[in-house]
């Protein structure tokens, strides 16, 4: 058996481009993600398509229990990595006070415990032969302070930071680690929705996800650290240096509640 790249959050819309852009370079693979029946119809599909292996498995990657079942059966199965794409993340928008404690919890348990614990695990079953490659999906939300994505926002800076130190940690492993920090992304409805909502710049920021999956992979084989997709989203990121975090807090601030109104009113 070769070894495998893992992706979590496989299901979703970004974590099937991922799944098909692997499989388009003959890599094998595992997906996991929530729900067991769209992981066996992803599984069959790709395998049939691109002509690899694919395992799943169910998980929720939030309980501790769901993981340890997670990473039992990869060594139950004697599996072997050779990369881990951390697709798996969760935003619930809106105003901090309006949030209940679930889903506060819920972001930082699937954003950063989740991710964190995943790296430390899936490295225990690394395939020593060939690099170690990891890509965690941040945010270009990561670089600013963000009015109604306020906790969503500041876990994904997490993210952005914790990648960005442990590439440094790890470089004398033989192990990269590329951090993804794409605008909008028409993954699920909710999003298409907001983006939708932010208007014409929405559209402006807004990136396909086969064109991120196949940028992203490609900068991971490439061993660089950070992707931000999209020329209009480079300049934004280039230019937020120049304004003050407080002014631009108010300015996303001001944006997101105008959005969120239209949304409601349709």
């Amino acid at each position: 058996m070769h070894s495998l790249y893992l992706i979590t959050g496989a299901t979703g819309g970004l974590g099937k481009a991922f799944a098909v852009e692997c499989g388009s370079r003959g890599w094998d693979l595992f997906v996991t993600d929530l729900l067991e029946d769209r992981l066996a119809l992803l599984a069959g599909g790709i395998e049939r398509s691109q002509g690899i292996e694919v395992h799943y498995k169910a998980a929720d990657l939030t309980q501790a229990r769901s993981r340890a079942e997670l990473f039992g059966a990869f060594r139950d199965e004697g599996l072997r990595f050779r990369g881990l794409i951390n697709v798996a993340g969760l935003d619930h928008e809106g105003m901090f006070l309006e949030r209940n404690t679930d889903e506060i919890t819920g972001i930082l348990r699937l954003n950063i415990e989740s991710s964190l614990l995943m790296i430390h695990s899936v490295l225990a079953f690394r395939d020593y032969s060939v690099p170690f490659r990891i890509i965690n999906v941040s945010s270009l939300g990561a670089y600013f302070c963000m009015p109604v994505k306020a906790t969503y926002a500041a876990s994904k800076r997490f993210l952005l930071d914790f990648s960005l130190a442990i590439r440094n940690e790890l470089r004398e492993e033989n192990v990269t680690v590329t951090v993804l920090c794409p605008a909008g992304l028409p993954t699920n409805q909710v999003c298409i929705d907001a983006i939708e909502a932010q208007g014409m710049m929405g559209h402006l920021t807004t990136e396909n996800i086969g064109a991120v999956a196949h940028e992203t992979v490609e900068a991971a084989v490439r061993r660089r650290a950070v992707v931000v997709p999209g020329l209009l989203n480079r300049v934004l990121l280039g230019l937020s240096g120049l304004v003050p975090a407080r002014s631009a807090a108010d300015i996303i601030g001001t944006r997101w509640r105008a959005a969120q109104q239209r949304r409601f009113q349709e």
